[in-house]
């Protein structure tokens, strides 16, 4: 492996992966078609995954880039079925006042297309729950805080990364994030320098699926050219 120091600290040679323009042209569509696919499911299989696949599933999340390397996250992969059982109870309970009182009448209008409500059977029925932490800090072994930088922007491009590797592997998952989500941090006494982010359940879809009749937004849309 060919190395160089630049100012002061060792870089490495990268050569990125090349194509012929008609090559990226095609792989670029088929990437946007295979991903246009994924869709979130609520019905998931208590069927068991290999933790070869969840692990596999984790380290490619962790190949997200993030603020100064500083890899501020943890997932804590959840299979036990009494905290599961658990974390199912508190976040319905937070999900029942969420939808009695804390989401406008406007915000309960927009989720009716896509039919969900405060029962959650999934963080029981999936194998796997993945409960993604953000490290607002660290801790250096004299108990000193030292921050962590663009923490929410990292951890959010590697949940990005993570729900397309759980695609890749042929498992579904949704994107759970009751609010307030303390409850997952007590349950599963995660140290205070850690934040819940976003809750996965992951597993094989159920026999029969059915899910909202949507449209996405056309790149019209979505982007501007200058």
């Amino acid at each position: 492996m060919k190395t160089k120091e630049i100012k002061g600290h060792l870089h490495e040679a990268y050569v990125p992966d090349s194509y012929p323009e008609a090559e990226m042209i095609q792989r670029s569509k088929d990437y946007f078609e295979w991903i246009d696919r994924r869709r979130t499911v609520r019905e998931i299989s208590d069927q068991p995954v290999p933790q070869e696949i969840i692990d596999n599933i984790l380290k490619t999340a962790s190949t997200a880039p993030s603020g100064a390397h500083k890899q501020p996250w943890t997932f804590c992969v959840v299979s036990n079925p009494e905290i599961k059982s658990k974390i199912r109870e508190a976040a319905e309970e937070e999900e029942r006042e969420s939808y009695a009182n804390r989401m406008s009448d406007r915000w309960l209008d927009d989720l009716k297309p896509i039919g969900t409500d405060d029962v959650k059977p999934f963080l029981e029925s999936a194998p796997y729950l993945i409960i993604v932490f953000k490290r607002v800090f660290e801790r250096d072994e004299e108990g000193k805080k030292h921050n962590n930088y663009y923490v929410n922007e990292s951890v959010g491009i590697a949940c990005g990364f993570l729900i397309s590797a759980i695609h890749n592997a042929g498992l579904v998952t949704l994107t759970h994030t009751p609010s307030p989500m303390n409850f997952l941090q007590e349950i599963l006494e995660r140290p205070d320098n850690e934040r819940a982010f976003l809750l996965l359940p992951v597993g094989y879809a159920e026999d029969e699926v059915y899910v909202p009749q949507l449209t996405r937004k056309g790149l019209d849309e979505v982007a501007v050219y200058y």
